[in-house]
């Protein structure tokens, strides 16, 4: 996706327009939002998230060619120089990057022209050398003698083979550009003689039969390159042709030919041009594939390599002229191949070899097969015949790719920036886009911008939470009992909202709940996978920005949606429009428009909007996190270095034991002495003296289980004794572990006694209760040194007191124990004005057990705050008792408000 900035030319233009259109819209976002009284938790989110998304948008395409030239550059350094990258835009970086892509291809044309070579030199250094070796083996058998004219046979082998070598150097350089083309008159028939002679010393068993017309027609080239083409020419012919079958070389001026065949390339006949017809009666070549033969490696039968014909060609080219695969001559079924070469050529074209990186048509193999009596390769000598094993000339394949780089190719691009980002820690694996999950994010979205706003907490505010969860479960990729469990859990924390009317229950409930979807959809197990699984979260907005790119690109499912948008939106209007007659017609069916549909002005317009995104937003990363979860080895610690001598662990182990003793011989003397000692010695009551430590205590009991874990994590466990060892520390730690809980308890519930109830200290007892359930997972786990599940079991005995709490209706609890400290103590023990501050769940347990004047007081306190009536969607549990309880006792919080100012005095009196 190309970046909206892409126009501009600078850079640094590009990164200052990016920073300052999204501090831009970031500010207009918050300040929209401070200015229509959203709350700042709601607003800086929202605004740093749709920040966040906008530049993302506004830098695609920004970094991507450094991406894709890294990516590039690691396969240019394993041979591979087929990538190009794809620059937009004329700042530095898409220069960058063209220069980048000039480089790439002049870099793989060096390469070509090497492995060509390689080739080449291969190619034609074969025969030679195999002829020197076959007379120099027949010298050494005794077969041909060593006299004079064999040593003088050698050298010309020699000296022919320093020639060939001199000139593939020289072919070499004049493919480079870099050697000019000599030329000098050469006899034709003398040329064609030799090369036939050489055919023939090679082991064909085929005659060679020339024909130069005129017979002392002389020509302007370079010998040896028309000789070499000449040479691969009859070798091939003669290869293909069956014994007993001759080889029919016509060589002739183009202007005596009066064959049309004779004519140029442009379809004219050129006094200038000569001929050269090489005919065999093999079995011919087939009409589509005469143009194909002459590619590199455009044959790959009978022992040819596929480069003789290809190097034909490129010598006929840089003389100025061409060779053809023509039609027969009538009466005859073999090839025919034309050489067509100037007379004098004055224009040297530098054509270079062709080779698989030049575009041209498909290689095919050569459809001719070989002739029954050349089984394999042979070189013939006098008396004698060497064998040589059949050879196939590869150019080499590139090393395989480095291992972290991805290769680039049609269709395939550089992991996108969130994989640079988040690295090998949350990688992308397999993670296919999928619209239904988008749409229904959306739905959540405005559901609950159309629910929440405006309403207290509610059957409106479950129904978002139960169509969030949905969501989510539809998301997960993995399904075991333990996603069932969690989705059950799920199910029961989202009713809390609509059973109990108190606030501070809800981050606890949503805090729960995001515990459980963490450990219902990813597979961490372990305490540092779960803590970074949960923080993953939040983070998964941005890390699966590429996801949702992915699913809002064009593509033949997006366009699919297309009849579906289309209908919703005929759909829409007409609803509204009918909606609109019946409600104005009906005052019933107006009240019911009334609660269904929003109220639509600007100051709530945008309210609806920050929570639709929030909310949109969450749905969404957490089905991101559902589908591409955390691994859990990605964040799990490594193992811990094993402690050499078992006292690096034990005598902090033992220090820490010996502070809990002192703790617990100071608790259990307070204990045993009382109140009197403790204020004597202390000077401060035993209600302050309770007070004092519990904070410590809890932090405290926190260190230890940190503690547990490192000795567990770095203690040997190879012998029997070290085993024994640290399961009696780790037990000891944990029983005295749990005598200072308990002491933590009891400390609170001193306070609570002199101070009285409230529902953070219930809060805080509910929080001890589950650190001393852990402490016994621990002990349980010292028993096998076996405690990889006690991070999900813990986490999850967290969600269920959670639970239990929100079921337990906490505030009436608190209500009833503080009335039973009234009961007890007498009008002092009454905090009225705490009591009258309680949700409506408490006012039941109020009216029951309170009665006077202390009742009065406490729901006169009660009605001073706001109240209004409930809709159908946010009805909920507890005040529908509070308002049935009032209803029994036949008063109304009208009448409690005016009694509020008479309380004054009582209130004060009961503080």
């Amino acid at each position: 996706m190309a970046s909206p900035l892409t126009r501009l030319a600078s850079l640094k233009v590009k990164l200052g327009a990016l920073v300052g259109i999204s501090v831009l819209v970031s500010a207009t976002v918050a300040t929209l939002g401070a200015t229509h009284g959203v709350s700042r938790w709601l607003v800086i989110p929202v605004a740093v998230a749709i920040s966040l998304i906008l530049t993302q948008l506004l830098a695609a395409g920004m970094i991507a060619p450094l991406r894709e030239m890294t990516e590039a550059a690691r396969r240019m350094a394993r041979g591979d120089y087929s990538a190009r990258i794809d620059a937009q835009g004329r700042d530095e970086v898409a220069t960058l990057a063209r220069a980048f892509t000039t480089m790439a291809a002049d870099l793989k044309d060096v390469d070509q022209q090497r492995r060509d070579l390689v080739a080449t030199v291969s190619h034609e250094l074969r025969t030679p050398a195999a002829a020197l070796r076959a007379v120099l083996e027949n010298m050494a058998d005794g077969v041909t003698p060593a006299d004079e004219a064999g040593l003088r046979s050698v050298l010309a082998q020699a000296e022919r083979l320093s020639d060939l070598l001199a000139d593939l150097l020289a072919l070499s350089r004049i493919d480079a550009g870099l050697a000019p083309l000599r030329t000098r008159s050469v006899d034709v028939a003398a040329l064609l003689a030799d090369a036939g002679c050489e055919i023939t010393l090679s082991g064909r068993e085929v005659p060679v039969r020339v024909e130069v017309v005129p017979p002392d027609l002389h020509v302007a080239a370079e010998p040896m390159r028309l000789r070499q083409a000449i040479t691969n020419l009859l070798d091939n012919a003669a290869r293909h042709s069956p014994p007993g079958s001759e080889v029919r070389v016509t060589a002739r001026l183009a202007s005596l030919d009066g064959d049309r065949d004779s004519v140029d390339g442009q379809g004219h006949s050129s006094p200038r041009l000569w001929t050269i017809d090489i005919e065999d009666d093999g079995p011919g070549i087939r009409a589509e594939d005469r143009q194909r033969i002459f590619d590199r490696f455009g044959t790959a039968a009978a022992g040819g390599t596929g480069l003789g014909l290809a190097i034909t060609r490129w010598v006929a080219e840089i003389h100025g002229g061409r060779v053809d695969a023509l039609d027969p001559r009538p009466g005859h079924t073999g090839a025919r191949l034309r050489l067509t070469l100037p007379v004098e050529p004055h224009v040297r074209t530098v054509t270079a070899l062709p080779s698989p990186s030049t575009p041209s048509p498909p290689t095919v193999p050569d459809h001719r097969p070989p002739a029954p009596a050349s089984p394999s390769n042979s070189i013939t000598g006098p008396g004698a015949t060497m064998s040589l094993p059949p050879t196939r000339l590869t150019p080499p394949l590139p090393a395989p790719y480095p291992a972290g780089s991805i290769p680039l190719g049609p269709g395939r691009t550089p992991p996108p920036t969130m994989d640079s980002a988040f690295g090998s820690l949350w990688p992308e694996v397999d993670v296919p886009g999928r619209p239904r999950l988008l749409l229904a994010a959306l739905a959540v979205g405005l559901l609950a911008a159309v629910i929440l706003p405006f309403r207290d907490q509610g059957v409106g505010t479950t129904l978002v939470l139960l169509a969030g969860g949905a969501t989510l479960a539809a998301a997960a990729r993995r399904r075991s009992w333990l996603t069932a469990a969690c989705g059950v859990l799920g199910i029961a924390l989202a009713l809390i909202p609509m059973l109990r009317a108190a606030g501070w229950l809800i981050p606890l409930t949503l805090l729960a709940g995001a515990v459980t979807v963490v450990i219902g959809v990813t597979p961490a197990r372990a305490l540092t996978a779960l803590i970074g699984s949960a923080l993953a979260w939040p983070l998964a907005g941005l890390r699966g920005l590429p996801w949702l790119g992915r699913m809002l690109s064009t593509s033949r499912r997006t366009r699919a949606w297309w009849p579906v948008i289309r209908t919703a939106a005929v759909s829409l209007a007409m609803l509204v429009v009918f909606g609109a007659l019946f409600a104005s017609a009906d005052a019933v069916v107006a009240h019911w428009v009334d609660l269904l549909v929003p109220d639509l002005s600007i100051d709530t317009a945008i309210l609806r909007g920050f929570v639709f995104c929030a909310c949109f937003g969450i749905v969404l990363a957490g089905c991101y996190l559902a589908i591409n979860p955390i691994m859990d080895a990605s964040l799990t610690l490594p193992a811990g270095r094993v402690a050499r001598h078992a006292w690096e662990w034990l005598v902090p182990a033992a220090l820490v034991i010996a502070t809990y003793a002192v703790f617990i011989a100071a608790q259990v003397t307070a204990w045993l002495a009382g109140h009197e000692y403790v204020e004597r010695t202390t000077g401060v009551t035993y209600a302050e003296y309770a007070r004092q430590g519990f904070g410590q205590l809890t932090v405290a009991t926190v260190l230890t289980l940190l503690l547990v874990g490192v000795v567990a994590r770095h203690a040997s466990r190879a012998a029997e004794g070290d085993r024994l060892l640290l399961r009696a520390v780790l037990g000891l730690l944990g029983v005295l572990t749990l005598v200072v809980i308990a002491s933590a308890m009891w400390r609170m519930n001193l306070y609570q006694q002199a101070y009285g109830f409230t529902t953070l200290r219930l809060v805080v007892d509910a929080f001890e209760i589950w650190v001393g359930l852990v402490v016994l997972m621990v002990l349980g786990a010292g028993i096998s040194l076996q405690g990889k599940w006690i991070p999900r079991a813990a986490a999850l005995t967290g969600v269920g007191i959670v639970l239990g709490l929100g079921l337990m209706n906490p505030e009436a609890w608190v209500a009833n124990r503080n009335v039973d400290r009234f009961e007890r103590l007498g009008d002092n023990a009454l905090d009225v004005a705490y009591l009258g501050g309680l949700s409506d769940d408490a006012i039941p347990a109020i009216t029951e057990r309170l009665a006077g004047q202390a009742r009065t007081c406490t729901l006169a306190q009660y009605a001073a705050r706001t109240h209004r009536s409930d809709d159908a969607l946010e009805w909920n549990l507890g005040r529908s008792r509070a308002r049935r309880a009032l209803a029994n006792l036949g008063v109304s919080v009208p009448d409690l408000q005016a009694t509020s100012p008479a309380c004054g005095a009582f209130d004060v009196a009961t503080r």
